[in-house]
């Protein structure tokens, strides 16, 4: 049926394919991108709700700090501070000078202005000045607009870079989505797509065949992102990594259906054939990636949400699309028929050579990795957006000058509500003030505080009496509309806190040291986005390992089921949990931190290494009902099914590799992950699965090989296992060999 339904309607297939594709192309590139940081966490999330009522309230916290040299001049400065400020994206903008005049309007003292400008404003030696442009909600919509504006502005003064830094979490925002962009991702899927050219042309020898199944790839990619696009989705600095996943995906699919043609040959139906060869396999394998994937769904982490789902539709999109395409490629170019053997015979002897040393390299497999495994104990997560910048990048520079010479840009925020007590909020607005200096002096008493400022911080430490007084409640007054620290008359009041980032102290410690150090304080919260990242941190790590055990329990009871063998939960998934334990626990070994591409790695890495598990244990279940034989069923399974699970796992793997490229961190951290485990479950696959397949049977894969054991060696006293491991084989030539074995 299938056979003649291709031979027939094959050309037509592929022409509707091409017909369509310039409708998904289009819908396909037009997808917008969001890397928005409070979007990281669920809208109903405590951390977030709190951060969007405050957001309410005062406006967002994002703000842009300009560092300056202070030789530039007071009135370079204070042009390039008026100019900022007028842009469309600012709504304020201060500079040492402009608050210098609001304090000194305010009575403060000279000494106390010096001493507030110091660490934010000005640097402690003096040569730095900080201009801080605070971003209007027009300027939130659009950061890198508004980033652009304010470079164009200090361009326009003519600047240089060495005299001026910028600085702040919109311009990490606005640096990450240009990075995490699909047109700056563009030059690693070609270095991929190249990649996957030259290792399909080589397997193949076809030019024409190989540029056709590419171009399934293509086409199955920009399908994939057109229903992203349709049900609402956005692109990411996660889901960037989408295309490249499915091709990879699609280019496993029909490498493993154009391997199942060449092994019909000279079958009267080959097309038939080869389906009901590949389905199978090619389901349950995209059946268990799609699970690995959705399990990343259980993430609180909004991104990895994103990808899990786009992810498993991705591979679903690969599958059907392999399926129903790859064979329609083959009707219109046919691959050249092969020697079945001639090139493949390498493998042939050295799966001989393996199996009948099961026992030894089942028990060093299982003493290497659970040596490794250990690590996984010492596994932590860390995330800072910084990391996710190159070495080179303008902006990391920036970020870093401007915490050496003035201060970091992470804030915690701290709301004092006084209409939660009516008695307080009867108080009149300087015992107010009073109460919130005293707050903020605690603030910044903490170890890790550098800079706080709060509306306390443009009046007089002692308050004036009299007519004086009176002159600074006039001005707080006019000023009250138009003030960042102040909210809801005189109900809520703001306290910004500036706070160093390490490694070794974490911000949600930080956080929680604040508010148990402020716990006799009823009527104040902390939000910010530190919290909100801290958040995501932890929810990282804990989605790490509900993810990657919940895709474990679901892929062995799918393969369980599927392959109607109760022993296959132990057998198929010890070899495809192997290289996970390996990778991670080497990463914990060297205290290497679990980050978004990690966590995203570890699942989608055993559901694609299940792929050459599922390959193999279906071939050999079906050798097995025919031949009753369990090592005539090993050794015919590997022979028959290693092969394409090289080739395909090589290209997936060196497809993968491809991310590296990228200038965005988590994307490259994501191909190498990616390419160490799957070349570790290609291990796992051939290596390890079937010889403990063959634990018990290796004198019976010998006799099948036509190769005998060393009498002498044979003949050692002492557990059978641990002879294997004290001594090792010596192979010599059957005089009885019969050639058409290795057939």
């Amino acid at each position: 049926m299938f056979s003649r339904f291709y031979e027939r309607f094959g050309l037509r297939l592929l022409l509707l394919a091409a017909f369509v594709f310039p409708f998904f192309y289009y819908h396909g590139e037009t997808i917008s991108s969001n890397n928005d940081i409070e979007a990281w966490l669920p809208e109903n999330s405590d951390v977030r709700l709190e951060y969007e009522e405050f957001k309410t309230r005062f406006g967002a916290e994002e703000v842009i700090l300009i560092g300056m040299d202070r030789s530039l001049g007071t009135e370079l400065i204070e042009s390039v501070c008026g100019r900022i400020e007028r842009l469309p994206g600012i709504r304020h903008c201060w500079s040492p000078s402009r608050l210098h005049d609001v304090m000194r309007e305010h009575l403060v003292t000279m000494s106390d202005i010096q001493h507030r400008l110091e660490g934010r404003f000005v640097s402690k030696d003096g040569l730095r000045v900080g201009v801080v442009a605070m971003l209007s909600d027009a300027g939130i919509k659009d950061r890198a607009g508004t980033v652009s504006g304010i470079r164009q502005v200090l361009d326009y003064c003519q600047l240089t870079q060495k005299a001026v830094n910028v600085a702040g979490a919109p311009v990490v925002i606005a640096e990450l989505n240009r990075l995490g962009g699909r047109e700056n991702n563009k030059l690693f899927f070609m270095i991929s797509l190249g990649i996957s050219a030259g290792l399909l042309f080589y397997q193949f020898r076809d030019w024409r065949l190989t540029g056709m199944i590419l171009g399934l790839t293509v086409f199955a990619i920009e399908v994939s992102v057109t229903i992203l696009k349709s049900s609402g989705g956005e692109m990411n600095f996660v889901l960037d990594a989408l295309p490249v996943m499915v091709m990879v995906f699609t280019l496993e699919v029909s490498v493993h259906l154009l391997n199942y043609w060449q092994n019909t040959a000279g079958e009267a139906n080959r097309y038939d054939s080869m389906l009901r060869h590949a389905f199978k396999p090619c389901f349950l394998a995209t059946f268990t990636t799609a699970i690995g994937l959705w399990s990343l769904c259980f993430s609180q982490f909004i991104p990895v949400r994103q990808f899990g789902w786009a992810g498993a539709m991705g591979s679903i999109v690969s599958l059907v699309i392999g399926l129903v395409f790859t064979p329609a490629v083959i009707a219109v170019c046919p691959p050249q028929n092969r020697d079945a053997n001639g090139d493949v015979s390498w493998f042939h002897k050295a799966s001989d050579w393996l199996l009948i040393r099961s026992r030894p390299v089942v028990v060093l497999g299982v003493v290497g990795v659970s040596s490794l495994a250990i690590g996984l104990t010492s596994l932590q997560s860390y995330i800072d957006p910084l990391m996710f910048l190159p070495q080179d990048s303008i902006v990391l520079r920036d970020m870093l000058r401007i915490r050496a010479d003035l201060t970091n840009t992470d804030t915690v925020e701290a709301t004092i509500d006084f209409g939660q007590n009516p008695t307080m909020a009867a108080w009149p607005f300087v015992k107010k003030l009073d109460y919130v200096r005293n707050i903020e002096n605690r603030i910044g008493k903490h170890p890790v505080v550098t800079h706080t400022m709060s509306l306390a911080s443009l009046f007089p430490t002692e308050m004036p009496e009299g007519f004086e007084l009176t002159q600074l409640l006039n001005l707080a007054m006019k000023r009250q509309q138009d003030n960042d620290f102040l909210a809801g008359g005189e109900q809520y009041w703001r306290i910004s806190a500036n706070i160093a980032k390490t490694r070794e102290r974490s911000q949600q410690r930080t956080f929680a040291e604040l508010a148990s150090e402020l716990s006799d304080v009823p009527n104040i919260r902390f939000t910010g986005i530190a919290p909100l990242i801290d958040k995501a941190q932890h929810d990282i790590y804990s989605g790490f390992w509900s993810s990657f055990m919940s895709a474990f329990w679901m892929i062995m009871l799918v393969m369980v089921i599927s392959l109607r063998w109760p022993m296959a939960g132990f057998v198929g998934m010890l070899p495809n949990v192997a290289p996970i334990a390996v990778v991670f626990g080497f990463m914990g070994w060297i205290n290497l931190p679990v980050d978004i591409g990690m966590m995203m790695s570890g699942s989608i890495s055993l559901g694609i290494a299940v792929d050459g598990a599922f390959h193999l244990l279906v071939r050999y279940r079906e050798v097995l009902a025919e031949s009753k034989d369990k090592a005539q069923a090993i050794r015919v399974a590997l022979r028959e099914t290693g092969p394409p699970i090289l080739q395909a796992t090589l290209i997936m793997s060196i497809g993968m590799l491809a991310l590296t490229f990228s200038s965005f961190g988590p994307t490259a951290l994501f191909g190498w992950l990616m390419c160490a485990t799957l070349m570790a479950s290609l291990l796992g696959d051939l290596v390890l699965l079937p010889c403990l397949l063959g634990f018990f049977h290796t004198r019976r894969l010998a006799e099948l090989a036509n190769l005998t054991l060393d009498p002498k060696r044979a003949s050692l006293k002492g557990p059978y296992f641990l002879r294997f491991l004290r001594n090792r084989y010596r192979l010599s030539a059957h005089p009885n060999r019969d050639r058409s074995a290795d057939n």
